[in-house]
């Protein structure tokens, strides 16, 4: 048994669905605030207040996770959430999430992303759902913060500049996240193919999480307008499903 079935078994989870649904919306309100009270210090850096919701949102899939939030509540509210994001990247409403100064759909495409994730895997499979989350939200926020502050050798593709400062926390923060679930989710089921491979043994599991964060790191290469916000949590995910089910 992992970490997260002991802490399920300890927690409110399906027995009390209100207060898991009150304790996730309290984490996220938290998240706006600082973001509004980060933008409102130091209104010049207006990427900082948008990679703090970015990194922010990451968790609340390990929220959902471990209060057992069902699909039938999970789903609508993820969705409902990625049309709050569209109508804000539309009508900048709340412009410490939005306004950074270039074309990008990024908000959006995390929300859609997570939306598909949560369609494909919730909740048979949490841990997939929270692999692509956590890894777009921990690599490429970390990747969008310290790129820019740290000077290091930098290329452009597509119109947007990427670094080896940026790139190198990508793939720090993403084997990170991606090794913390392989442990929480506890021993690997009896299984076959690519499972069973990356099952048998520390040095297969190593290069499992290995394989993973190379295509995140490959996709987060290609962010022309966020996308990268699609492209890699669903990548990530639906490759954890077939090392990791």
């Amino acid at each position: 048994m992992g970490l997260f079935e002991l802490f399920q078994a300890a927690g409110p989870g399906a027995r009390d669905p209100g207060l898991a649904i009150a304790v996730v919306g309290l984490y996220l309100a938290g998240v706006l605030a600082l973001a509004l009270l980060v933008r409102r210090r130091w209104p010049e850096q207006r990427e900082w207040s948008r990679k703090l919701v970015h990194v922010g949102t990451g968790p609340v899939v390990l929220l959902a996770w471990a209060l057992q939030i069902e699909r039938g509540i999970a789903l609508p509210v993820a969705a409902a959430v990625t049309v709050l994001t569209a109508l804000n990247h539309r009508f900048r409403l709340l412009p410490a999430v939005e306004d950074v100064g270039r074309p990008s759909y990024g908000t959006v495409a995390y929300g859609a992303s997570i939306t598909v994730l949560l369609a494909l895997f919730w909740p048979a499979q949490p841990a997939a759902v929270a692999a692509g989350v956590l890894v777009m939200a921990f690599g490429d926020g970390l990747a969008g913060l310290l790129g820019p502050l740290v000077r290091s050798p930098s290329w452009s593709l597509w119109g947007q500049r990427k670094s080896l400062v940026g790139t190198g926390a990508m793939a720090i923060a993403s084997a990170a996240v991606l090794g913390l679930l392989w442990f929480l989710q506890g021993p690997a089921a009896a299984v076959s193919g690519l499972a069973g491979w990356a099952a048998a043994g520390p040095p297969q599991a190593a290069a499992a999480i290995l394989v993973i964060t190379a295509l995140a790191v490959g996709l987060e290469q290609l962010s022309a307008y966020g996308l990268d916000n699609l492209s890699v949590p669903l990548a990530v995910g639906l490759l954890w499903s077939l090392l990791r089910p």
